[in-house]
């Protein structure tokens, strides 16, 4: 049965919350994970929307957060280098049939095979990958073409952000649970900044590092239908099929592992065969419709669980709210500071790890 969300009136808000504040976290990943690929911003943020919304609705893990991931984009990139963007809807399409093709045939249930020790390697190594992600938010395009790490008054303002971030997110649930302690802080420093006059660095910055386009913006319209163009020929599924085939294992075994540790933070089971049907589904919409794919992400999905996000409702209106901030609110989501962004992080990063784990070398 479809249960959109528990019952009451708090659950409603806290999924709504939680989705506003994910949705901002989201914007600057799929913009990066985007460029890592190889395509414009709007082809992240469109994966980030389309994976969001459809295994929010069809897939089966309540409160899991899907969209454009890093580790899908790592294996796009040489097949748009060398064949262009048209192949990759192609491979991503195909990579989502082969997906619910799993689902369909039950393999998502070996999930549930996977040893404590492998969970824990899954864990600590991605809070790691997280961590060190966010580090490139400290260094600033140089003269010479290279990146040189912040210095002097820009440093020191980031980090104090940072931590302002990071300390409103410790101290303000202690206050209130009524609204999201990250929410609370990405508005609270991005208004500082603003009337404060600080000069520091904000996602139009890393839009415009990112691209090399001073007038670089997330804005655009609806996703439009769009038939990959490619020869339907066997020597194009020849070319496109390895790619497929790594997109559609990579995206499963993350999203499941993934589901794996969403259940046990929220004492709940999910569904690993129909959550393989979800990710197919979003992923071969994305391909019809000019996304770049993607599968569930981990740091997302743990801002939403922290925030109080539990069901259905906190992917859709993540997913929904993205997809405002493309049509109508570019301009204001770009003026948040990345520090407030890094900061809700590197409480993603602390919540993640399993510090427990150090008593094995003991």
């Amino acid at each position: 049965m479809f249960q959109l969300t528990c019952p009451g009136k708090q659950c409603v808000k806290n999924d709504v919350l939680s989705g506003l504040t994910v949705a901002l976290a989201l914007v600057p990943e799929a913009v990066a994970f985007a460029f890592v690929a190889g395509v414009v911003p709007l082809v992240g943020l469109y994966a980030a929307f389309m994976m969001g919304i459809i295994t929010a609705v069809i897939g089966g893990r309540p409160g899991m957060i899907s969209g454009a991931t890093g580790a899908m984009a790592v294996v796009m990139v040489a097949l748009v280098a060398e064949h262009g963007i048209e192949y990759l809807f192609a491979a991503v399409l195909l990579a989502g049939v082969i997906q619910i093709s799993a689902g369909l045939l039950r393999l998502g249930k070996f999930i549930r095979l996977v040893p404590h020790p492998v969970m824990l390697g899954f864990v600590n190594g991605l809070a790691i990958v997280i961590f060190i992600a966010q580090l490139k938010q400290f260094q600033v395009p140089a003269d010479n073409g290279t990146m040189e790490w912040l210095a002097d008054a820009p440093l020191w303002i980031m980090l104090g952000l940072v931590a302002l971030t990071m300390a409103i997110i410790h101290v303000f649930p202690k206050l209130t649970s009524a609204v999201p302690a990250s929410l609370v802080a990405i508005v609270s420093v991005t208004l500082a900044v603003i009337f404060l006059d600080l000069d520091t660095r904000s996602v139009q910055d890393v839009l415009r590092d990112l691209s090399g386009d001073p007038a670089a913006t997330i804005a655009g319209g609806l996703p439009a239908f769009h038939i990959p163009m490619v020869p339907l020929t066997l020597d194009t599924l020849h070319m496109i099929l390895p790619y497929a085939i790594i997109l559609a294992g990579v995206g499963l075994i993350e999203s499941l592992l993934t589901m794996s540790l969403i259940d046990e933070l929220t004492e709940s089971r999910g569904r690993g065969n129909k959550e393989c049907i979800g990710q197919g589904v979003g992923n071969t919409v994305n391909g019809l419709f000019g996304g770049m794919g993607g599968c569930a992400m981990i740091g997302q999905s743990l801002i939403n669980i922290n925030s109080g996000g539990r069901g259905r409702l906190s992917g859709i209106s993540a997913s929904l709210f993205l997809l405002a901030f493309i049509l109508f609110g570019s301009s204001l989501i770009e003026m948040i500071p990345v520090a407030a962004l890094v900061g809700v992080m590197f409480i993603v990063v602390l919540g993640t790890f399993e510090w427990a784990s150090f008593r094995m070398l003991v």
